[in-house]
């Protein structure tokens, strides 16, 4: 979510989740992983994308997974999606042993379990908003096209778009694209949410409302993984997980923000900021800029303001 929110977003009561990887008893688990590794390449060029990961998530938690560019979280975010397998290590989604599980069986698990959201929203630009959702049903088995289409319609209107479902997506605006990948992504009812950036390429307003749809989706009982970089994002998830060159250096809980409060509280859209003119006509800036304070005895003296025009 680019831009500043100009609100307070730093989370209150941070407290570390226990510290045992199985602290989450297995049968309340969603997700258990257990010193996951993962290399790229062999010898002296690989590349260790995680170290030794553990954790677990239990139903209905909304997890934000935390880290700098190169940290792990895309490699990681791919291996708990179903899409790669570890290269040592352990992962249990709902109770199935990813490593032993086929190609084929990885790919019904997903479609069962899983549903995925995406920086890019990954919408297909000749299709409607309405066939855009239906699409992942065409890979269910024993889905009717009626139950296709009332199923749609359904999540459409779970995300507030029901008058849209004839338009397509560039007809629609960033957050409206992203609400349909939303519901793109619940229309097979998953019981886990993956959402990669979901508020990468949208403005500070259009983010909260994404983030305020989620902590919803959350407090109805799905379970949320998302992925950001960003700490404002990762204030609205109840739990954080910190990647740092692959290791998994932190793993904190904390009171989430409220982002429904956090989008009210923001500027109506049409206050624009107030410039003060000029306080003469010579002046080359197009508004006056006041110097800055400086702390008494810090060796720095104020600027001129003859300097600054």
């Amino acid at each position: 979510m680019s831009g500043e929110t100009g609100v307070n977003t730093v989370p209150q009561a941070l407290t570390p989740a226990p510290a045992a990887a199985g602290a989450i008893r297995e049968d309340c688990a969603t997700i258990s992983a257990e010193h996951l590794v993962k290399n790229y390449g062999q010898g002296d060029s690989v590349v260790r994308a995680l170290r030794d990961v553990s954790f677990s998530i239990a139903r209905g938690e909304f997890v934000a997974v935390m880290g700098a560019s190169g940290s792990g979280k895309s490699t990681l975010m791919n291996i708990l999606g179903c899409l790669d397998r570890p290269t040592e290590g352990r992962y249990v989604l709902e109770g199935r042993n990813i490593s032993s599980e086929s190609r084929k069986s990885l790919a019904r698990l997903r479609l069962a379990t899983l549903g995925f959201v995406f920086q890019s929203f990954q919408l297909l630009p000749r299709l409607t908003t309405q066939e855009n959702v239906e699409l992942p049903l065409h890979y269910a088995k024993g889905v009717s096209g009626r139950e296709r289409r009332e199923r749609a319609s359904a999540v459409l209107e779970q995300v507030e778009l029901g008058a849209k479902a004839k338009r397509r997506p560039t007809e629609l605006s960033g957050g409206q694209q992203q609400r349909v990948a939303i519901a793109r992504a619940l229309v097979n009812r998953p019981k886990i949410l993956l959402a990669d950036e979901p508020t990468g390429n949208l403005d500070t307003r259009t983010g909260l409302e994404i983030l305020s749809l989620l902590q919803k989706l959350n407090r109805e009982g799905l379970t949320i993984v998302l992925v950001t970089h960003e700490m404002d994002v990762a204030a609205c998830a109840g739990r954080r997980l910190l990647l740092r060159d692959g290791h998994l250096t932190g793993d904190l809980r904390h009171t989430p923000v409220d982002a429904r409060q956090q989008l009210l509280a923001l500027p109506k859209e049409d206050e624009a900021p107030v410039l003060v003119p000029p306080a003469s006509s010579g002046s080359p800036l197009p508004c006056e800029v006041a110097p800055a304070s400086v702390p008494a005895g810090s060796g720095l003296s104020t600027p001129d303001p003859q300097v600054l025009k």
